[in-house]
């Protein structure tokens, strides 16, 4: 088996914010990023498949396919979006739009694509908040 991994980079801003709790503990627990005008980031996804090579082309996927998948799933409901505004998973405070929210949230829109193409196991997604923070999803291993 072979993993191949796919980047894509898009731009979003959002806010953590627990609509249970009240403001001051939204503040002690979330600090600056309670904020709700919001803050972005360049986030940065990478998609991994795995299988085996087709013997005729050579691919485990079209990365073309892996491209608009990738594009349509995820980067046209997150890129230049504000995530607790603009979106089904996270608007009216669904979820928190963490690093690792917005990681299984990828995975939950891509599996069914990449599922139903067959031949391909979706088997991580991770996000870079920045260079030096991820999330990695594995789909619950």
């Amino acid at each position: 088996m072979i993993f191949l991994t796919r980047r894509a980079v898009f731009s979003a801003s959002h806010f953590y914010w627990n609509e249970a709790w009240p403001a001051e503990k939204n503040e002690q627990v979330f600090g600056r990023c309670a904020n709700r005008n919001g803050h972005g980031h360049n986030y940065t996804l990478e998609v991994t498949v795995a299988g085996e090579p087709d013997p005729v082309t050579g691919f485990v996927v079209d990365l073309k396919w892996l491209k608009e998948v990738m594009e349509r799933e995820v980067l046209a409901a997150y890129d230049h979006r504000h995530l607790n505004l603009e979106t089904l998973e996270f608007a009216a405070g669904k979820l928190i739009p963490t690093t690792e929210n917005i990681a299984i949230s990828a995975w939950n829109r891509l599996q069914p694509a990449v599922q139903a193409a067959g031949g391909a196991q979706l088997t991580r997604v991770r996000v870079y908040e920045t260079p030096e923070v991820f999330a990695e999803y594995r789909g619950g291993q």
